[in-house]
């Protein structure tokens, strides 16, 4: 099995608290089990961006059960990245054995590449320690307290400039918008949402659709509109072209940056890192490229493909340090988890502890 790709040092090394329980083996006798499961979900409205129209979410269900504990992990396969349900089922279904055998989070990153199938099982293992030891996963990560509310954004999805205002104007009570483009008319959808959201911050996600000319000749728009910030505007591996360029919005790497790995080649180019624990591969690799990231001088969004809360949760544990938090992706489904997150009063509410994480032993009735 080909082996993670992030950097040497140990997941989480800038915190001892990160490392306290994380890689504990289970006693003898008390062997765990995988079991893995499609899981879909239907959304409430179409989700339109770039590359394509959403009407579901579908994805992949690690749990791990031991000792009568049960830890579980959401993933999202993503077929920009080659990532598909039955492929990432088939890709963490080969760790059964070793998982049986006592496999931790750090033997995980050395078995298994970063992305949906390690994300899923890396999760279902904090969750699983979590319970074992008692603790939630925050004080696993040396935080007391509640989980914070976080002012994220929520997106207004690609579509013609004028049902991208009347999905804006529900918007108003948030500090922080996300406005999907295309390359067709990006300015008429930016300045459509400007229109009716004249105070919020603004960002913009193209998701590679644009090439540098046309980045260029949007500069004046950008101004206008006052855009924080501009995630992914060119295609991934085009990098190279951002290099001396200067931008009136910062720019995020999203698509082109999945682990600490990839920060040497950002530099220069992009201003902020989008974290999202499907590209690192679960909280552990979140967690390094966070360190990472910080100590390179980037600036950080936690981001999230569509998806229940369960999947959010262990992300709330990197968003909480961010600049940038774009946990929306539950608010799209037509059914989320009971105890699952929600906006209150412009702020995102953490899921409920017994969702994930919470250190509880109790046994909770999830919805599918």
């Amino acid at each position: 099995m080909p082996r993670g790709r992030g950097s040497a040092r140990p997941a989480g090394a800038g915190s001892d608290a990160r490392r306290r329980g994380a890689h504990r083996r289970p006693a003898a006798g008390r062997r765990a089990v995988l079991s893995l499961a499609h899981a879909s979900h239907p959304l409430a409205t179409p989700f339109r961006i770039s590359r394509g129209v959403r009407t579901s979410a579908e994805a992949v269900v690690a749990t791990i059960s031991r000792g009568g504990l049960t830890g579980r992990g959401e993933a999202m396969p993503y077929p920009r990245y080659g990532e598909s349900v039955g492929s990432v089922i088939k890709e963490a279904s080969l760790l059964s054995a070793a998982i049986a055998g006592g496999l931790d989070r750090r033997g995980l990153g050395e078995l298994l590449s970063p992305g949906a199938a390690r994300n899923a099982i890396d999760c279902a293992l904090w969750d699983l320690v979590s319970q074992n030891i008692g603790l939630p996963v925050s004080a696993l990560l040396g935080h007391s307290g509640a989980l914070p509310a976080l002012a994220s954004a929520q997106t207004v999805s690609l579509d013609a400039p004028e049902r991208m205002a009347a999905a804006a104007r529900s918007l108003a009570h948030l500090d922080l918008v996300k406005i999907k483009v295309d390359a067709v008319d990006p300015a008429s959808q930016i300045r459509a949402v400007r229109d009716v959201l004249p105070d919020a911050r603004l960002i913009v996600d193209p998701n590679e659709s644009w090439t540098l000319d046309l980045l260029q000749s949007l500069q004046p728009v950008l101004a206008e509109a006052r855009i924080d910030l501009v995630e992914q505007p060119l295609p991934a591996g085009e990098d190279d072209a951002l290099l001396g360029f200067t931008s009136v919005a910062r720019l995020c790497a999203d698509e082109s940056c999945h682990t600490a790995a990839d920060l040497p080649r950002l530099r220069g180019r992009y201003q902020v890192v989008n974290i999202k624990l499907d590209k690192t591969g679960g909280l552990t690799g979140a967690l390094e490229l966070l360190d990472e990231a910080r100590a390179q001088g980037f600036g950080i969004m936690v981001g999230c493909m569509i998806s229940s809360s369960l999947a959010i949760a262990p992300a709330w544990h990197v968003a909480r340090h961010a600049e940038f938090v774009d946990l929306d992706g539950p608010l799209w489904l037509k059914d989320d988890h009971a105890g699952g997150a929600v906006m209150r009063d412009g702020l995102l509410q953490p899921p409920a502890p017994e969702l994930w994480g919470g250190g509880t032993r109790a046994k909770v009735a999830h919805s599918a």
